[in-house]
């Protein structure tokens, strides 16, 4: 298995921290609005808000996978939202990673921005379920990348 690389280098190495979430299984367009919404914040409030999303109690807003996506009361500037728990549950560990490894560094959690947040596309997990008269339906499965870098600002 060759090695993932980040789609974005800090300017400065010593001042930033990165994570990643190598294939998960999880749904890649919630994962796309998850990091859209955590872009721009402290690790901190995004930790927050993601226990707040598996809560249901803070909708994530839903910008481009939006099609018959119901209203949700609470978000700002924008109509439609969900709470995609799977996801921001394996997202939050990935936090948590971001945060233990700019700890481990050194560097001041209250200064840390995240500049970065990408989900991209794994391997495809394909199988496919048998029917009737010899036929057979495909099962696939797209399974998750997501890097987070935080820099300090």
């Amino acid at each position: 298995m060759g090695r993932v690389n980040y789609a974005y280098k800090p300017k400065d190495e010593l001042n930033a921290a990165k994570a990643m979430g190598y294939e998960m299984d999880i749904s890649f367009k919630h994962a796309v609005e998850i990091c859209r919404a955590l872009k721009g914040k402290k690790i901190e409030e995004a930790i927050a808000y993601l226990e707040d999303v598996i809560a249901m109690k803070r909708a994530v807003p839903f910008r481009n996978h939006k099609k018959k996506v119901a209203h949700k009361r609470g978000l700002q500037k924008w109509y439609a939202g969900r709470y995609p728990v799977k996801a921001s549950k394996s997202i939050l560990k990935v936090l948590n990673n971001l945060k233990a490894n700019a700890e481990y560094k050194g560097l001041e959690l209250n200064r840390l921005i995240i500049t970065h947040a990408q989900a991209k596309k794994g391997r495809v997990i394909r199988r496919y379920m048998p029917r009737a008269y010899g036929r057979a339906t495909p099962k696939f499965k797209t399974l998750t990348t997501v890097e987070f870098v935080a820099e300090v600002r």
